[in-house]
């Protein structure tokens, strides 16, 4: 129901996405949109990018008078940095005269593939010799894009009381001893906004940033472990009918999309393979007049992650995904350049220490999309006005 698409380089003119399927009626926030594009630049460990981009939105088709028509909605968000890299961008026409020394470095042929990136396999792919032509768009800048998207889904699901918060549970080998998961999720936000690495607990957070600035001085990057938590989501989304209806692999293939995320875990995740069933499967209680949305049957605990045989359960979906340390480094590793075929050292490309407060908050973006698009598929898709009736509908209904 719900489709998009995202274009733009990471030094271009602009990142755009073209959503397709928003319903129409829905009054949009844009100021809604920029605190979420604010949330995704902050967090301890970003490098010299985050200084230079203010990221703002700019709607430009899909809306009139800020309501939502049922067409396309396009989303603009300009890079601030395309000023300083126009040259080097369209080297063959420069629009400021000659290149200076640094721009012909940077527009310079870039043939010694970064490990880890896209770049020698983005290069074999498309028979791009020059590598700037894949690293551009696989950089992890096309995130903006992708968290203005799922800034308008989360409007959406917040129309309907759905509730998204997410923390960082690990970095390096700093962990958060334990999985909380809060009785209010407002607290719970405002307790991990506070927090330059998006940790709840202080004292955990205060050791994850000593890593961090361990890392940078040995000019090393910093992974780590971030947990979304979804609560409000009716039961009923998703189904087992067929694979890729199933609203557990749509979110890990949305969570796997994101740059530097290598795994990928629903609920008890791995350590389900470590009990018995009896130890992992979540009884069923009927407590009547609860949660209607969850039509009253709740679980005792939540291992299953708020998702059983591909549809939600009514319970907080959780999911957690694994951030690998960010791949360029300022002590760069050894490649071989793709021309003379000698070993050479990596390239250097502007980078971050540690992303993984940054991934935390487009993993909310990313699984608002999946969300509403489940919601639509359940509730329908043209208008506001059918989808609520529809929504309360079903809660009215008995099972």
């Amino acid at each position: 129901m719900l489709r998009f698409l995202t274009s733009g380089e990471s030094h271009g003119p602009q990142l755009t996405a073209i959503i397709d399927g928003f319903p129409a009626g829905f009054k949009v926030d844009i100021k809604k949109i920029n605190s979420e594009l604010a949330r995704r630049q902050k967090g301890f460990g970003r490098g010299g990018r985050m200084k230079i981009e203010n990221d703002k939105v700019d709607i430009v088709s899909g809306l009139r008078g800020g309501v939502t028509l049922g067409s396309p909605v396009t989303l603009v968000i300009v890079n601030k940095d395309w000023t300083n890299w126009r040259n080097v961008m369209h080297p063959t026409q420069p629009v400021s005269g000659k290149l200076s020394a640094r721009e012909q470095e940077l527009a310079g042929e870039i043939t010694g593939p970064r490990p880890g990136h896209a770049d020698l396999p983005g290069a074999i792919k498309f028979a791009h010799r020059d590598i700037r032509n894949v690293l551009e768009r696989a950089s992890a800048r096309e995130t903006a894009a992708r968290t203005a998207v799922g800034a308008l889904a989360r409007q959406f699901l917040e129309h309907f009381n759905v509730q998204i918060v997410s923390q960082v549970t690990r970095i390096g080998d700093v962990v958060m001893p334990g999985i909380s998961y809060p009785e209010n999720l407002e607290v719970w936000r405002e307790r991990v906004e506070k927090s330059l690495v998006r940790c709840p607990d202080s004292k955990i957070g205060a050791k994850m940033i000593e890593a961090i600035k361990a890392a940078k001085k040995a000019k090393d990057s910093l992974g780590g472990v971030v947990e979304v938590i979804t609560r409000g989501l009716p039961v009923g989304l998703g189904s087992y009918t067929q694979w890729d209806l199933r609203m557990d692999s749509r979110l890990a293939a949305a969570f796997m999309s994101i740059p530097s995320v290598k795994g990928v875990e629903i609920g008890l995740g791995f350590k389900a393979a470590e009990k018995r069933g009896s130890q992992v499967h979540d009884e069923i209680e009927f407590l009547e007049k609860v949660r209607p949305a969850s039509k009253d049957f709740v679980r005792k605990s939540n291992n299953a992650g708020g998702i059983e045989g591909g549809i939600s359960n009514g319970e907080d979906i959780i999911v957690r995904a694994a951030v690998k340390p960010v791949s360029t480094l300022y002590r760069p590793l050894n490649t071989v350049d793709t021309v003379t075929r000698k070993t050479v050292k990596a390239r250097i490309e502007r980078a971050d220490t540690c992303v993984v407060p940054a991934v935390a908050v487009i993993g909310e973006a990313v699984a608002a999309v999946v969300f509403m698009d489940t919601f639509l598929d359940k509730f329908g898709h043209d208008n506001m006005a059918e989808i609520e009736a529809n929504y309360q509908g079903f809660l009215a209904r008995g099972l």
